[in-house]
């Protein structure tokens, strides 16, 4: 059962606007004082929305777009954490186990699902996004998956789609991604497949859609620039292919892969690393539903880990990004929950 949200599919109110447009079902993000982080009057109502359409005829597509200068920064795991430490953890696991029910739904649509998107775009904005038949970013788009310093892991499904990318499929590099948040350029995301279209300007271009269809894309589409991201790829290749300790030793082992790698991982939780490696690994034998299964379980015990709750703080409370987190823990408590 969807929660009660307060929301009807038609909505003009609130952090998340939706509406049909002629034959188009527009979903804006409207949160932008927090970089539109997906809370549940956001995902609710567009879970409900993106139900209702599937089996609409009047619909033939879907837009996700933003009102703003950015796309979507993530989960507002800031409300997990305070659900959590008010002893309501139950919420915070309905509200992920429900995103991640959504990641499969836009992976699974039955009509073009196309994101427009500018700015940031990371964690569940990706979740929101890649996932779908159409990802159209801006020459301005980045994307990550940073929660390695929040505590938490690689999920919305990422576990898996950064290791499957149309473009360059590698469990080396999707563990090198989940790991190190490292931050994709529009270019990147082109040389890769995590975007289908590279677009000059979004300006216009979603009433483009509506009046003409998803073949204003192709024809808007402009060339991408190289991508710095490919010329890391010998470097990656065959160090990522492991357990969070063997990579570190890896890592340790070749001075210009830890030039790279260690810049980016200074303020990541010992835990998170170790525990998303290990996501990463299982979910090289699993399709898109069972990597979302194993994400469920994992949201379920990271977020009752201290490290969780430290690193929400340190970077999104007091954002002061002194995190003290847990000695590095071995890696048996993450394997027993994944299947």
């Amino acid at each position: 059962m969807l929660w009660n949200t307060g929301f009807m599919v038609e909505s003009t109110t609130g952090p998340v606007h939706i509406a049909v447009r002629q034959s188009t079902g527009v979903i804006t993000l409207d949160r932008p004082e927090a970089l539109n982080s997906i809370n549940p009057e956001i995902l609710f109502p567009v879970i409900e929305a993106l139900e209702e359409w599937k089996e609409d005829d009047g619909v033939e597509r879907v837009v996700v777009t933003s009102s703003g200068k950015h796309f979507c920064a993530g989960g507002d795991v800031r409300w997990a954490r305070e659900a959590a430490l008010a002893g309501k953890g139950e919420q915070a696991d309905e509200f992920f186990s429900r995103e991640y029910e959504m990641n499969l739904m836009i992976a699974q649509y039955p009509k073009p699902y196309i994101s427009l998107i500018s700015g940031v775009v990371m964690g569940g904005g990706l979740g929101l996004s890649a996932h779908g038949s159409h990802v159209v970013i801006a020459p301005d788009a980045f994307s990550s998956m940073p929660e390695m310093n929040i505590g938490f892991f690689t999920d919305v499904g990422m576990s898996h789609r950064l290791q499957n990318l149309p473009k360059y499929p590698s469990l080396d590099l999707g563990m090198f991604l989940a790991l190190t948040g490292y931050r994709m350029s529009a270019d990147d995301m082109m040389a890769t497949g995590l975007a289908t279209h590279l677009v000059g300007s979004l300006d216009g271009l979603l009433d483009r859609i509506i009046e003409e269809g998803t073949g204003v894309l192709d024809e808007a589409a402009i060339e991408p620039g190289p991508s710095e991201l490919e010329k890391l790829y010998p470097l990656i290749g065959g160090a990522f292919s492991a357990p969070w300790s063997d990579i570190k030793n890896n890592i340790d082992s070749n001075p210009e892969l830890a030039e790279v790698v260690e810049p980016l991982i200074p303020h990541a939780s010992p835990s998170s690393l170790v525990a998303t490696a290990e996501l990463v690994l299982a979910n090289s034998r699993h399709d898109l539903a069972g990597s979302l299964e194993n994400e469920r379980r994992y949201a379920k015990l990271l977020l009752r880990e201290p490290d969780f709750h430290e690193g929400v703080r340190a970077v999104l409370v007091d954002k002061t990004k002194d995190a003290q987190f847990q000695p590095e823990p071995g890696p048996e408590k993450y394997r027993d929950v994944l299947d």
